[in-house]
């Protein structure tokens, strides 16, 4: 394999994980919606539970270690809500900020840049009962937390993200009810993505005013590809890019919703919201993984990338042939990844800020990984495409950095450059965090 070409010398390169995901130590935290999701039999493919994930909270300085020896640039870690605040609000777990702040200590001497996300899927299960994602006091709630957190590791963080993937929090929890709080809510799940958003920039404001300086989202997004030239084809793929990439776009950037989108969401002042979601943002995350095949809607329940999908749905994604796939049967197509970056920067021209890869990533077993490194080749050779197009990228975050607790999946999908023995908690390098150990090297050599 040929060495990669060569990025800019202030390019950051990072690997990412989130709190519900590794840290395990959940009786030393608040309850969150996946606690109680996962308590119930047939959610979880494997039925395991993230109660000890990878017991990151007690191994920290391990997995710290770990980064430092891999060379790269930047944490991309997940703030778990329920750990600073148990019930969302109120008093404070001083525990629980306490490990942030060693963690972020522990990151700064090691030479780690501490890029915190303050959402990742984790909602408090008292904020769930109080009404969720569907009330608009969450988002209130979410500003005060922000709040809080920044102003114990504010000091140390440069670098911060609000939510992660919105889109698939909002149709995967709330829309079909695969992942948690277990909704099945199908388009009444709107409002779940407008407070998301609301949400977003009332944090964003929450942060600017504790001194933070350089704020973005980690969205994620895909090119949606009609799965015929067909117009009912092209008309459900036109509807699905709206859903799943543009309606969680869009507000941040142009601040309007797409058309047709706006007043189907519940707000008192959709103007004066429009204004909190669009916040000027330092950066854009896009997280990225596959292109998506849509089709024009099946009249059945049909199954998808491990979803179920029911027939009301005015689309239905198609297999996408030709290509290998990943473990979780994902297709593998790195120019995917310039098309999209490419297509991002002719839609919102100047109105989009510089776009950050916050996850990129694949799942496959075994620690002679030889697909995962042909993965994250391809993908980093993609990007420098995108780059010397012109599209204005500053970093690459991989997902991620050790196999972890992968949501509905259990611990059956393994997406980490370090293997997790889920029995003993050892850690192990496979061959990808190797290859990406010295292809860091190399950019000093």
């Amino acid at each position: 394999m040929s060495p990669l070409p060569s990025f800019p010398r202030d390019f950051l390169w990072g690997v990412s994980t989130s709190a519900h995901q590794i840290e395990g130590a959940a009786d030393e935290r608040g309850a969150s919606v996946w606690d109680a999701f996962t308590a119930v039999p047939g959610r979880v493919k494997d039925g395991t539970t993230a109660a000890v994930a990878c017991d990151h909270y007690h191994r920290y300085r391990e997995d710290v270690a770990l980064l430092r020896d891999l060379g790269v640039d930047a944490y991309r870690f997940s703030v778990s809500w329920p750990r600073v605040l148990p019930t969302g609000t109120g008093p404070v777990n001083a525990a629980g900020l306490d490990f942030y702040d060693r963690l972020v200590d522990e990151l700064c001497a090691a030479g780690v840049r501490p890029v915190p996300t303050l959402f990742h899927w984790d909602t408090p299960l008292a904020v769930q009962e109080a009404g969720g994602w569907r009330s608009r006091a969450t988002a209130g709630l979410f500003a005060e937390y922000a709040a809080v957190v920044a102003a114990r590791i504010g000091d140390r963080v440069e670098k911060w993200i609000t939510l992660n993937e919105p889109a698939e929090h909002t149709l995967l929890g709330h829309a079909l009810g695969q992942h948690a709080p277990g909704e099945r809510l199908l388009f009444d799940a709107l409002p779940v993505a407008h407070h998301q958003l609301l949400a977003h920039g009332l944090a964003v404001r929450a942060l600017r005013a504790a001194g933070a300086r350089d704020i973005g989202i980690a969205n994620s997004h895909g090119p949606t590809w009609p799965a015929s030239g067909a117009d009912e084809d092209t008309a459900a793929a036109d509807f699905y890019d709206v859903l799943l990439n543009r309606l969680f776009a869009d507000p941040l950037l142009l601040g309007r919703y797409p058309d047709g989108c706006g007043e189907l969401m519940p707000s008192p002042d959709p103007d004066a919201d429009l204004e909190v979601i669009a916040e000027p943002l330092d950066w854009y995350g896009i997280n990225f993984y596959q292109p998506t095949k849509v089709g024009a809607p099946l009249p059945h329940t049909t199954e998808f990338s491990g979803l179920t999908l029911p027939p009301e749905l005015p689309f239905t994604p198609r297999e996408i042939e030709g290509y290998p796939v990943t473990d979780f049967g994902w297709p593998v197509v790195p120019e995917a990844l310039t098309e999209l970056l490419t297509a991002f920067r002719d839609r919102y021209g100047e109105r989009l800020p510089p776009l950050v890869i916050t996850e990129n990533g694949c799942s496959y077993e075994g620690l002679d990984d030889q697909e995962r490194i042909a993965y994250l080749d391809g993908h980093l050779r993609a990007l420098h495409r995108a780059l010397e197009a012109g599209v204005d990228v500053r970093g690459y975050f991989v997902w991620s950095l050790m196999d972890n607790f992968e949501w509905a999946e259990g611990f059956r999908q393994r997406f980490g450059l370090v293997h997790v023995d889920h029995d003993t908690l050892e850690r192990t390098p496979k061959a990808s965090y190797h290859w990406l150990r010295e292809a860091l090297r190399a950019r000093h050599a």
